[in-house]
């Protein structure tokens, strides 16, 4: 079984990593955030989009919560200013949404439909709330690679190197 306390520390280093990726991605001028780089989502601001979206999809699945996103690849935010307020919102509901975790939920299935509404699918709860935060350490990987090659530095990255985690 799942203990529930897992995803509370995943929630948390998603939000201590999005605030830091951030504000890195702030050094940047628009253009240089909007720029193709040649990642899956095109740029960091396309895949900061795409990060956002993920969550709000899974989230409302989760909370039956209805969030704004658009479709796959389509950046909800065009606006740097806008579009870091909503993740870190998003963010801040998913730490709260942890708090109510319960190990009978998570041992649970869920069955939702696709976005497109034409495919409907049944997983475990745990294993769809562990694709979440996965989800969401792999393009944040993707980011800090783009922002390594325009030499910007997000520092460590390491769940078990982060402050709070360190005697």
């Amino acid at each position: 079984m799942i203990d529930p306390a897992l995803y509370r520390a995943f929630a948390a280093y998603n939000s201590a990593m999005t605030a830091r990726l951030y504000d890195t991605c702030a050094q940047m001028s628009d253009d240089e955030r909007k720029a193709d780089r040649g990642a899956f989502f095109k740029s960091v601001h396309s895949t900061l989009n795409h990060l956002l979206f993920a969550d709000r999809v899974w989230m409302s699945r989760f909370t039956g919560k209805a969030y704004e996103f658009g479709g796959m690849g389509v950046d909800i935010y065009d606006g740097f200013s806008d579009l870091r307020h909503a993740h870190r919102d998003m963010a801040a509901d998913i730490e709260a949404w942890t708090q109510t975790l319960t190990p009978e939920w998570l041992s649970g299935t869920l069955r939702w439909t696709n976005i497109a509404g034409t495919v409907t699918n049944e997983q475990p709860k745990w294993l769809l709330v562990s694709h979440l935060f996965n989800h969401q350490t792999h393009h944040r990987g993707q980011i800090t690679t783009l922002l390594a090659q325009t030499g910007l530095d997000i520092g460590v990255t390491d769940l078990p190197f982060l402050p709070e985690y360190q005697s």
